[in-house]
C-alpha cells in the first residue's frame, strides 16, 4: 500500500495547538465582540469630524485599542458575574463558563487584565481625560449597569446603555483633551439606539430574561408597550442623526443614508407593533444592528474620502 496512516504521536501533536485555539477562542467570547466591532466604529468618526484631519496612526490604533480592551473587559467582567443566570437563557447557556469551558477566577483575571491594559493605553496615548471616561465607563458598567439596575429595574437597558456609548467621547478627549459638540452627537445616537436594539432581543427572549430573574421591559410592562417604547426612541434617534449633515460636519451622502436608513428602522418598528410576533421582533434586532454599522460605517468613510 502507498498510502501510511500517520502514526498515533503524529496524531496527538495536533491536539495542543487545537485545544490552544479553543480556549483563545473562549476567551476572546468573554467580550463580546459582535458588540465591539458596532461600537468601536464610532470612535474614528469621533475623532476626525469637525476637524477635516484625522490624527496620527500611532494614536488613532492605541486609541481604538484601548477603547476595545476596556470594552472587552467590561464583557468579560459582566460575564463572570452573570455565570449562574447565563446557564438558565438559551441565549447565554453555551457560554464558557456556563459550560465550564473556563474556570470563574480565569475570566475575572481576564477582565481585570484586559480593562487595566485597556486603561493604560488610553493613559499613554490619549490622556488623563480619555483614561478617566475608560474608567468611568467601566464603572459605570460593572456597578450601575450589571450588579444595580440589571436585576432590579426594566430601565436597566435605558441607564445602563449609556456604558456603551461613550466610544466618541473617548476619542474625542484623547485627541483635543475635551468634549467637544460632535462626540456628543455620536454618543446620542449610540444612547438612543441601544433600547429598541435591545429590547427587540427582550422582547422574543423574554420567557428567558422571566427565567434569570432579570425585570426586562416587555416582561414588566407588556410586550405592546414596550414596542411603542421602542418606536418612540427610533422616531427621537432618526432626526439626531442627521445634525452631522444638518450641522456641516458630513456631506450629503452621510445625510441621504442617515435619512433613509432611519425612515426604514422607524417602518420596521412600526410593523412589528402592528404585526406583533416575535418574527417581526427579531427582524428589528437584525436591521437595528445594520442600521448602526451602515450610518457610522458611511460616516467614516465620508470622512475618510473628505
Amino acid at each position: 500500500m502507498s498510502e501510511t496512516l500517520p502514526v498515533p504521536s503524529e496524531l496527538c501533536a495536533t491536539r495542543p495547538s487545537s485545544k490552544l485555539l479553543g480556549i483563545a477562542g473562549d476567551f476572546l467570547a468573554l467580550t463580546r465582540p459582535r458588540i465591539l466591532v458596532l461600537v468601536l466604529v464610532t470612535a474614528p468618526a469621533a475623532m476626525a469630524m469637525g476637524r477635516n484631519v484625522w490624527p496620527e496612526s500611532a494614536i488613532l490604533l492605541a486609541v481604538v485599542a484601548g477603547t476595545a480592551l476596556i470594552g472587552g473587559g467590561c464583557g468579560a467582567l459582566n460575564a463572570w458575574i452573570e455565570r449562574e443566570r447565563d446557564a438558565k437563557m438559551t441565549r447565554t447557556m453555551d457560554r464558557p463558563l456556563p459550560t465550564g469551558r473556563l474556570r470563574p477566577r480565569q475570566a475575572l483575571v481576564f477582565g481585570l487584565f484586559t480593562s487595566g491594559a485597556g486603561l493604560g493605553l488610553l493613559l499613554a496615548y490619549g490622556g488623563g481625560l480619555a483614561a478617566a471616561i475608560g474608567l468611568l465607563t467601566l464603572l459605570h458598567y460593572i456597578f450601575v449597569y450589571t450588579l444595580w439596575l440589571k436585576p432590579r429595574s426594566p430601565q436597566n437597558i435605558v441607564i445602563g446603555g449609556a456604558a456603551g456609548a461613550t466610544a466618541p467621547l473617548i476619542a474625542d478627549a484623547a485627541v483635543s483633551g475635551t468634549i467637544g459638540v460632535w462626540s456628543l452627537v455620536l454618543f446620542a445616537i449610540i444612547f438612543l439606539w441601544t433600547p429598541p436594539h435591545f429590547w427587540a432581543i427582550a422582547l422574543y427572549r423574554k420567557r428567558e430574561y422571566a427565567a434569570a430573574g432579570f425585570p426586562m421591559m416587555p416582561n414588566v410592562v407588556g410586550d405592546a408597550a414596550t414596542r411603542r417604547k421602542m418606536l418612540a426612541y427610533a422616531c427621537v434617534l432618526w432626526p439626531v442623526t442627521l445634525i452631522p449633515w444638518i450641522g456641516g460636519a458630513l456631506g450629503p451622502v452621510y445625510g441621504l443614508t442617515a435619512l433613509a436608513a432611519g425612515g426604514y428602522f422607524v417602518l420596521s418598528i412600526a410593523r412589528s407593533r402592528r404585526i406583533a410576533r416575535d418574527v417581526e421582533d427579531r427582524r428589528v434586532f437584525a436591521i437595528s444592528i445594520m442600521y448602526l454599522a451602515l450610518i457610522f460605517g458611511v460616516m467614516v468613510l465620508e470622512l475618510l474620502v473628505g
